[in-house]
């Protein structure tokens, strides 16, 4: 007797993260939809004040609206000299170019003699069906604000965030590097520990 496998959302726009999580969870004994098979949906309102908010409020959104089981997250970064900055603001933060993003934030360090900031990356998962969530999860990484972005690899804020243990940034590291010790990493190897038990 074979057991029907499990399909599931991944419930991102965001090419970049998808196939991030969709690298970290190859080998899951599910199968995986996007949101390119579902088109036409807008994506909701992310009215939320915290990552985890907005990851339970997106999952559910795309589950009511797909009829399917989904997975959604919520990421950026938190600056401590920014107080917190741009943090669940971080896709909308002074507008869509990344370099206008960085010089915004340099300009706000400069203004606070706050250069090299402590700063953080988060990642909450949460998984809906309907509007029941059925996992969530969190993931984190410490680091600080590189005094110039560097890098090309990684997307993102990635060339800003200063990572000590590597002595670089996350974008001059290797994606197997990354995903070794990234929000993102730690969020979805804690799903894929759900996922086998699921």
């Amino acid at each position: 007797m074979t057991t029907e496998q499990k399909t599931l959302l991944l419930a991102t726009t965001n090419q970049h993260k998808l196939v991030e999580i969709q690298d970290l969870l190859t080998g899951m004994p599910v199968n995986f939809r996007t949101l390119l098979e579902f088109p036409g949906i807008k994506e909701p309102e992310e009215t939320g004040a915290t990552f985890a908010e907005n990851a339970r409020l997106k999952a559910v959104y795309y589950s009511r609206q797909t009829g399917q089981q989904s997975i959604a997250e919520d990421s950026g970064l938190e600056i401590d000299a920014l107080d917190g900055a741009p943090g669940v603001l971080s896709s909308r933060f002074n507008g869509t170019s990344y370099p206008d993003k960085f010089s915004a934030i340099y300009e706000q360090l400069r203004a606070r003699n706050a250069d090299g900031s402590t700063a953080r990356f988060i990642c909450c998962l949460a998984i809906a069906d309907g509007q029941q969530i059925e996992f969530e999860t969190r993931g984190s990484i410490e680091g600080q604000i590189s005094t110039t972005p560097k890098g090309a690899s990684g997307f993102g804020y990635d060339p800003i965030f200063f990572y000590p243990s590597y002595g670089r940034t996350l974008a001059e590291v290797s994606l197997e590097e990354k995903a070794a010790v990234s929000h993102r990493g730690q969020a979805s190897r804690a799903l894929r520990a759900f996922l086998k038990t699921w």
